[in-house]
């Protein structure tokens, strides 16, 4: 079952104001599914593929001009003498959605927009499924959603999650690593990897993961960069207009993919995750993750950050929405709503300098109920409070 995703209908709406569409995301996330399935009036070709990039190296020009507009490249960063002509091609034709370009690597698929085709292309990302496309084939056992994750593989292919994970990002280590940062020790850069799965929802201390990983501040902050760049891990800002200026700037760590940190901590089964050490942060993290997924699948960039103050203080996620307005989220995964839940919400004020606040709490319980200025929102009806922004 091919399920349609949610970003098809922003990328259709740009095929008719750029010239150029790209996709990126990661491995496996379901861009050529997608692509094909959605766009069938296009030419297909992926770049992977070495007799493609041969033949149309031979000619490039030759052959854009032969094989006519309405042409999606996979794996366009393989190619990137395509680039500089495409930008030629497109601007000559000057029509609307002649090219879609997809990649894996998007830093190296980013690189060549940039430097040839700026100003031409609307820049888009796909993810793994987000929780209101995956509510169509999985259960809402939270469990298991925390050890699955969202990779359309496991539920197309019935992968367990034990098998499927540690082979992605093997693969993913071996390829994607290797290919944009010269990293000698393979094993070292999965132990730090594995360090940072222990890290999740924690602020990042630069230090104390370089020591614990036994190499240079320098080289955790490249590698880091890396992560990021190969939508691993996603640094969440902090939070300070209009707040207190006594906060702290470091950004907190999270994991794009909630069912890779569960596997990078070694949890191979639904039974071991409620009683985990982690179960809280990896709760959190599915929180954070898909928030910022249903941005980037609408189209849109996250306007998502935290706050904490140097007391402690710390409220889990601010949402910065239109007309002045912000949500202040606190995730809790317990099933029972506990006081406790709402203490740092209460000492946010109801407004700040012009800024209407909105409290809420999303915890794993089944009922959704209000708290004095506060909404203890049930995990069952997240997927729904994610149009709210």
């Amino acid at each position: 079952m091919i399920i349609k995703r949610n970003l098809i209908s922003y990328l259709k709406k740009m095929l008719k104001k750029f010239p150029i569409v790209s996709v990126t995301g990661p491995r496996q996330s379901g861009k050529t599914t997608m692509l094909k399935s959605a766009f069938p009036d296009y030419k297909y070709y992926n770049l992977e593929r070495i007799d493609y990039r041969e033949m149309i190296l031979s000619d490039i020009l030759g052959f854009l001009n032969s094989v006519g507009p309405y042409v999606i490249f996979d794996e366009a960063q393989n190619l990137p003498e395509l680039f500089s002509y495409i930008q030629v091609v497109a601007d000559e034709r000057n029509i609307a959605g002649q090219y879609i370009l997809s990649g894996s690597q998007s830093f190296l698929l980013n690189k060549h927009i940039s430097q040839s085709l700026a100003g031409r292309v609307s820049v888009n990302h796909l993810f793994p499924f987000d929780i209101n496309e995956l509510k169509k084939v999985q259960s809402k056992n939270l469990n298991k959603l925390i050890l699955n994750g969202f990779y359309p593989r496991i539920y197309d292919q019935k992968i367990a999650a034990k098998d499927y994970y540690p082979s992605y990002l093997q693969t993913y280590i071996e390829r994607d690593v290797r290919t944009l940062k010269a990293i000698e020790n393979l094993n070292t850069f999965t132990r730090f990897l594995g360090l940072c799965a222990g890290r999740v929802g924690q602020i990042l201390n630069l230090t104390s993961l370089a020591n614990d990983a036994r190499i240079a501040v320098n080289t955790a902050k490249a590698w880091l960069s890396l992560l990021e760049a190969s939508f691993i891990i996603y640094l969440l800002q902090p939070y300070y207009r209009n707040f207190n200026k006594r906060l702290i700037k470091s950004p907190k760590l999270y994991f794009y993919y909630v069912g890779v940190a569960s596997s990078l901590l070694k949890i191979s089964n639904a039974e071991m995750i409620r009683s985990h050490y982690a179960y809280g942060s990896l709760f959190e993290n599915l929180v954070i993750s898909e928030i910022i997924k249903s941005y980037y699948h609408r189209g849109m960039h996250p306007s998502v950050y935290y706050w904490r103050e140097s007391n402690g203080t710390e409220i889990d996620c601010i949402i910065e929405k239109e007309n002045n307005k912000i949500l202040a989220l606190e995730i809790k995964g317990g099933e029972t709503y506990n006081p406790d839940y709402i203490k740092n919400l209460i000492k946010l004020p109801k407004s700040e300098k012009g800024i209407e606040i909105e409290k809420i709490v999303i915890y794993t319980g089944d009922k959704t109920i209000g708290i004095t200025d506060s909404k203890i929102l049930s995990w069952n009806e997240f997927p729904t409070f994610l149009h709210k922004f």
